[in-house]
C-alpha cells in the first residue's frame, strides 16, 4: 500500500457538477459520486456518476481517464466501482457495471470492459488480466 503521509495534507475536493476542479478532473451527476479519502485522480479525467461511481480510499487515477456509469452508445446504465488502493493508469476508460477489485492496477490506455479481481494487473483494449500480484 502507498505510504499514508503522502496523503498527510489531503483535503476532500470541492466538486461542482459539470465544472473543472481545481485539480482539473470534472464530474458530471455529482450526486452519483461517493469518493474515498486520500484518493488522487489526474487532470483532464471525466467521471459520469448519473448512475453511481463509488471510489475507496487511495485509489489513483491517471490523468485523461473517462469513468461511465451511462453509456448513450448501448443504452447500458450502471455503477462503477473502484475499490481500495486501486490504480487506474492514464487515458484508460471504464465502462458502466465494472469493478476493479482492491490493489489491482489497470495499465495504461486501457479499456475495462468487465470486472477485474483483487490483486491483478491488467490492461489492453480490452483489458484483461495478465497476472496476479504478489502481495509480501
Amino acid at each position: 500500500m502507498r505510504n499514508k503521509r503522502d496523503f498527510d495534507s489531503w483535503e476532500y475536493p470541492d466538486i461542482v457538477d459539470g465544472v473543472l476542479t481545481k485539480y482539473n478532473w470534472i464530474v458530471q451527476n455529482v450526486d452519483g459520486l461517493k469518493l474515498g479519502k486520500q484518493t488522487d485522480i489526474g487532470a483532464f479525467t471525466y467521471i459520469n456518476a448519473k448512475y453511481g461511481v463509488i471510489i475507496e480510499e487511495y485509489v489513483q487515477i491517471g490523468s485523461h481517464c473517462s469513468l461511465y456509469s451511462v453509456s448513450t452508445i448501448d443504452n447500458t446504465k450502471a455503477r462503477v466501482h473502484l475499490k481500495r488502493n486501486c490504480k487506474i493508469g492514464s487515458h484508460s476508460t471504464i465502462l458502466p457495471g465494472v469493478t476493479i477489485g482492491e490493489n489491482s492496477i489497470i495499465g495504461a490506455n486501457s479499456l475495462v470492459l468487465h470486472d477485474i479481481p483483487d490483486n491483478v494487473v491488467a490492461f489492453g483494449s480490452p483489458a484483461r488480466v495478465i497476472k496476479g500480484i504478489d502481495e509480501s
